[in-house]
């Protein structure tokens, strides 16, 4: 039957169900396909925390929310306009999730008495008018996919399985999305089971077809492509960005990559993903535990290569000493936290960003450690290159801090030129670098450079460059071990110096401030960038004036950081903890910054931003 054809401009879709019900992969599909098509867009998978939780319950309940348009996209968005719904369980963990007079696709298969009155429904409700405030679309996803599979030689078990693709072929019909680059990884990913292979495919044109054929949906959809700069793009998450960009930082430096790691959610994609590329020369090695991989790691960069160590919150703590090791050798080393809700183990698969001042300050001793943070999926690609320019460039640990939310968070990437791509020059120490009074000529290892204050890289095993190596003070100049408290006062505070130095080879903080009349600064830094700059956006469409600035660079600060704060009447910081970067900025430029915090798991909503920023700039 004909269906009429309604141009929008953007849509925000939630897929939701048990996590056996293939919500993620259904997401994803759903995406690639979305960013071929040329839609600016933006993810968020919600995994359950539990890994293997009752099915039909709500903690094991996962969901995938994708927002998609034809403009610039900041943000997975703040309510749906579709929810599909497997169970009840999904039905009711993320009912709060669509907007009122939303698309609610639900599965009645699964609406039996049990299943609703497991996760404390009194009543039916697909049947007791609850949902009379959205457009309830009632379609039995399980049934037909068994129904359009009967002719295959698999069990109605397998063939039940296969529901998630029923529902991923009505959805791209609905929005005018083509099936093939899902056949296509249909293919890759079941080619050596023809069976399961053929069913998902029929699965996937059976709910193209009821798409085409169904009176539920009375029309079909259609978002024209975003207009973006010209060049090649490809959908990305923040793991693999950020493990293209250390690969990209090896090459670009021309010293292999050696990535020393314990597996830790949500950290794990990147240890998978470069354990692909030994093309590259990259060297995986999972360790044993958080320690042994960090030590493996700088092992690898005492030796002459970019070591690399990748975890999350609970595994820095345990990495603090040898954090403080690289501090003291004075070696490059990049400290990956892609961070989740804490303390402890906390919420592993959920989101935070409340690792800053451990990153700042997590160590015993003075042990200064640079910090760069990403704002975006496609960002982590640059910031891993920028952080191992800074690791080599100064001989220094860095924290490259990341978060659940963008690590597995998903947007389209312009694939960039490697001739644009900054190279990162690296000098390894090759010979004697000081004279005694006699004239000997000797290899001092902390004889440093007058403009980075990084000491010689010296690899060992090369003659005439022995020296001695270990945790305990060392001399100024020639490395010995010292106990002399005048060195020691020296030593730190040149430790100091060097990461503050760091201040000068980066970019000064850029404000965003149409009017330049703001009175009202809102700063933040990390995956806070995409709400913080949507909600600005809203504000200033209503005629209010506010200025948003990003720190990319944490420790230390942009030279001109405190500058910027003082144009400023009031200074807000929207930030997933308790205030963290607050404190600092309170401490270091004396500014009676406002915080906006929160500690759901969860990134920001626009309109909680929206409201927190109008509330401000009225009291200014």
């Amino acid at each position: 039957m004909a269906k009429d054809v309604v141009e929008l401009d953007q849509v925000i879709i939630r897929f939701a169900g048990d996590s056996g019900d293939g919500m993620q992969l259904t997401g994803d599909q759903f995406t690639s396909t979305t960013a071929a098509f040329g839609n600016d867009l933006k993810t968020l998978p919600d995994f359950p925390a539990e890994i293997r939780a009752p099915a039909g319950t709500l903690p094991g309940v996962s969901a995938f929310q994708l927002n998609f348009g034809d403009h610039t996209i900041m943000t997975p968005g703040d309510q749906a306009h579709v929810l599909v719904a497997m169970n009840p369980a999904a039905l009711k963990a993320n009912l709060k999730e669509l907007r009122k007079g939303g698309d609610l696709i639900v599965n009645t298969d699964e609406f039996g008495d049990r299943a609703v009155s497991k996760v404390g429904y009194v009543s039916n409700p697909i049947e007791d008018g609850s949902l009379d405030g959205y457009n309830v679309h009632k379609i039995a996803l399980t049934s037909m996919t068994v129904q359009a599979l009967s002719e295959f030689d698999i069990t109605k078990k397998e063939a039940e399985r296969a529901k998630n693709m029923f529902a991923l072929g009505l959805l791209l019909w609905l929005y005018s999305r083509p099936i093939e680059p899902t056949l296509k990884f249909l293919a890759g990913k079941f080619g050596k089971k023809p069976d399961i292979l053929a069913a998902n495919n029929k699965a996937l044109q059976a709910g193209w077809s009821f798409g085409e054929t169904t009176e539920s949906f009375a029309n079909q959809y259609v978002i024209k492509p975003a207009q973006m700069p010209a060049g090649t793009y490809r959908n990305i998450s923040g793991n693999l960005a950020l493990s293209y960009g250390l690969i990209a930082a090896s090459v670009q430096s021309g010293i292999p990559l050696y990535l020393g790691s314990y597996p830790i959610t949500p950290a794990s994609d990147i240890l998978h993903e470069l354990s692909k590329h030994k093309n590259f020369g990259v060297r995986t090695f999972q360790a044993e535990d958080e320690i042994a991989g960090i030590g493996a790691a700088l092992g690898a960069s005492y030796a002459g290569l970019l070591g690399v160590t990748t975890t999350s919150g609970p595994g820095v703590a345990l990495k603090s000493e040898a954090i403080g090791l690289a501090v003291s050798l004075e070696l490059p080393l990049i400290i990956v936290d892609v961070q989740r809700g804490g303390p402890s183990t906390g919420l592993p698969t959920k989101t935070e960003q409340a690792d800053l001042l451990q990153a700042m300050f997590g160590r015993n001793g003075e042990a200064p450690v640079p910090i760069v943070a990403p704002q975006s999926p496609s960002d982590c690609f640059n910031a891993a290159i920028e952080a191992a320019r800074i690791a080599i460039t100064y001989r220094t640990p860095v924290f490259l801090l990341s978060d659940g939310y963008i690590a597995n968070g998903a947007e389209p990437w312009r694939v960039p030129n490697p001739a644009d791509l900054p190279q990162i020059e690296v000098k390894f120490a090759d010979g004697p670098n000081h004279k005694l009074e006699d004239g000997t000529e000797v290899f001092w290892p902390f004889k440093r450079d007058p403009e980075t204050l990084a000491r010689p890289w010296a690899i060992p095993g090369v003659a005439g460059l022995e020296h001695r190596i270990g945790g305990i003070e060392k001399a100024d100049g020639t490395g010995n071990i010292s106990y002399d408290p005048t060195n020691h006062d020296f030593m730190v505070r040149t430790r100091q110096a060097k990461i503050d130095g760091i201040a000068k080879s980066i970019s000064p903080l850029v404000v965003h401030d149409p009017s330049g009349s703001a009175k009202v600064l809102v700063i933040g830094w990390g995956s806070t960038y995409g709400p913080v700059e949507a909600a600005c956006e809203e504000v200033r469409n209503q005629g209010v004036d506010v200025a948003h600035a990003h720190l990319r660079h944490l420790n230390p600060f942009p030279s001109n950081t405190g500058d910027v704060l003082k144009k400023y009447d009031k200074v807000l910081i929207p930030e997933m903890n308790l205030g963290q970067l607050g404190l600092l900025i309170r401490a270091k430029y004396l500014v009676d910054a406002i915080g906006f915090n929160q500690v759901r798991g969860l990134p920001f909503k626009t309109q909680e931003l929206v409201d927190a920023i109008k509330d401000v700039v009225a009291s200014v």
